[in-house]
């Protein structure tokens, strides 16, 4: 089984940025492809940026908001880690983020990227509030 831990959630204010990072541990291999999602009080999850193993391919999300441009994702495999630099930061951002693991893509060919049924284990998830 593969362990996903987040951290560096918290309460900013509109503007600010916050770094979020995604510790993988057990049965993880550096060739899985891995993103993160959010979601908002009353909404589903919903895809924000994935990245290929090698970490050569990245995508972002273009609805309901393009987060390309606020949002980067990177990994250090020699960490096992995937990050999530948010700058700028809006009120709507304000959701729990989860990162996500897939054990059968490395995101190097064609995939579904933006479906969570793409993903096979998922973290605990981490508030980030953005006050107005």
């Amino acid at each position: 089984q593969v362990q996903l831990v987040e951290s560096g959630g918290g309460l900013v204010q509109a503007g600010d940025s916050l770094r979020l990072s995604c510790v993988a541990s057990g049965r993880f291999g550096s060739s899985s492809a891995l993103c993160w999602f959010r979601q908002a009080p009353g909404k589903d999850r919903q895809f924000v940026a994935s990245i290929s193993g090698p970490g050569f391919r990245t995508y972002y999300a273009e609805y309901p908001e393009a987060v390309k441009g606020r949002f980067t994702i990177s990994r250090d495999n020699a960490k096992n880690t995937v990050y999530l630099q948010a700058n700028s930061l809006k009120p709507e951002d304000t959701a729990i983020y989860y990162c996500a693991a897939s054990a059968r893509y490395s995101g190097t060919l064609d995939y579904s990227y933006w479906d969570r049924a793409s993903y096979d284990a998922w973290g605990q998830g981490i508030q980030v509030t953005v006050s107005s």
